[in-house]
């Protein structure tokens, strides 16, 4: 059976009824138990590593840094710092302290480094539906429309060391 045409649940099914047909043969198992349970194992160990969306990022013009964290099950995105011009448009938009404010709500993940939820704009004080994509380790790209997939538009924010 090709690895190709199994689904991410058919590995486990596939191993123990090879198992089992083994057993039936009077063949010995301990090699093959031995590598079903690191085969097993191995997604429980890559769902605890770090998600590589989370720590804090930068947008394209440098005036806001954002730490995007888990909130529950979910991901937010907080202003960590931001220039006086990012802090003064945030003031006319009608949000007066624009450090510490939530700017990725709600989100949850759609897939490997992707998810999707709502982005908060401070210089107009809207909320408009958004994704989240880890391009790689140092970049994301965020996306955000107004009406569905109507108005819509994207940036690619930075990784900051911490």
């Amino acid at each position: 059976m090709s690895c190709n045409l199994l689904r991410p649940g058919d590995l486990p099914r596939a191993a123990i009824g090879h198992l089992l047909n083994l057993m039936k043969r009077g063949r010995p198992l301990w090699p093959r138990v031995a590598a079903l349970a690191a085969l097993l194992a191995a997604p429980a160990l890559s769902a605890k590593a770090p998600e590589r969306s989370f720590g804090v990022w930068s947008n394209p013009q440098n005036s806001v840094h954002i730490r995007a964290e888990p909130c529950g099950k979910r991901m937010c995105g907080v202003v960590v710092w931001a220039n006086e011009k990012a802090q003064a448009d945030a003031a006319r938009g009608g949000t007066p302290r624009l450090v510490g404010t939530t700017l990725f709500r709600d989100f949850t993940r759609t897939g490997p480094g992707a998810w999707r939820g709502r982005v908060f704009v401070p210089d107009i004080g809207k909320t408009f539906s958004g994704t989240i994509r880890a391009i790689d380790e140092t970049h994301l790209e965020g996306k955000g429309c107004l009406v569905g997939r109507i108005g819509c538009r994207s940036q690619v924010w930075t990784r900051i060391a911490e």
